[in-house]
């Protein structure tokens, strides 16, 4: 199963070293079972999404690691894939960046030639691969141009899909400069939430667990930050993670949080039992 991380403070540039390599259960880790993409995206000090994908795992990816040891934003998003939809390639690998947004899926939705027909053609122009990931993207940001609002967009398009195509699970991470959308639905695969706060005067803040010891390396800064982490799993041992609610969509914007709860349930859910051999191991 794919595995989602993404991470954003209310401004402060910091980095993700610790989740992303050092954890107990680093997205670095999590890779030994997803080994067929990785991909790291942040902000630019321009605020342009920048991201560097490949087509292996993530502890083998030299890139991914230095990136992740000195790369520096307010706003993370990191996936690591196991392809249920489209060949193991780059053009297929998350986050995709679209209108200045970075997004990043878990789950399976079909009926990708019917939702095809529903993006404006700016949006398909931008889609490279062929994952019903990147085109769910092109969806929501035709949906999010159309309404002129990113939670009313991504509501309305979710909706529409959930009403009108079969759907396993649409877990996922939309991110703008400093503000990150953390998505699950329904409840098929987990997703989680992690509200530290990073106040350590130290340029290393240490995070302890039970198995070893990490440290999330970051620029020095004289007031708490403030920082949600959303992952796919609980990835140290901190008692605070929370489950996120079946259809839950979390807004984080800066250092305010708030839950929706928007959606009915699918009206054509998916089973186990009704995936291919190859989807069903993706998504197990």
């Amino acid at each position: 199963m794919c595995r989602l991380f993404g991470m954003t403070t209310c401004g402060p540039r910091v980095r993700a070293t610790f989740w992303l390599l050092e954890a107990p259960d680093s997205l670095k880790a999590q890779s030994l079972r997803t080994p067929d993409g990785t991909g790291l995206g942040w902000f630019s000090l321009g605020e342009e999404p920048v991201r560097d994908r490949a087509p292996i795992a993530a502890f083998r990816d030299a890139d991914f690691n230095a990136e992740a040891r000195y790369t520096v934003s307010h706003t993370f998003v990191s996936h690591v894939r196991y392809a249920s939809t489209g060949a193991v390639d780059v053009r297929n690998s998350h986050p995709f960046v679209m209108s200045g947004r970075l997004f990043a899926h878990n789950g399976l939705v079909r009926g990708l030639d019917e939702l095809t027909t529903w993006s404006g053609d700016a949006e398909l122009a931008r889609v490279e691969g062929a994952t019903d990931s990147e085109l769910v993207f092109a969806y929501l940001t035709t949906q999010i141009r159309q309404h002129g609002d990113t939670t009313a967009g991504l509501i309305a398009a979710v909706r529409r899909i959930a009403a009108e195509l079969p759907v396993f699970a649409l877990n996922l991470l939309l991110a703008e400069s400093r503000r990150l959308w953390a998505l699950r639905y329904p409840d098929t695969h987990e997703l989680w939430v992690l509200n530290p706060a990073m106040d350590a005067p130290e340029d290393s803040l240490k995070m302890r667990s039970g198995r070893e010891h990490g440290h999330m390396r970051m620029q020095r800064h004289r007031e708490p930050t403030p920082t949600h982490v959303v992952a796919s799993e609980r990835m140290d041992d901190d008692p605070t993670w929370r489950l996120l609610a079946p259809g839950e969509l979390l807004v984080v914007d800066g250092a305010e949080a708030t839950s929706l709860f928007p959606f009915d349930p699918p009206a054509h859910q998916m089973t186990i039992a009704d995936l291919s051999a190859t989807e069903a191991v993706s998504q197990t």
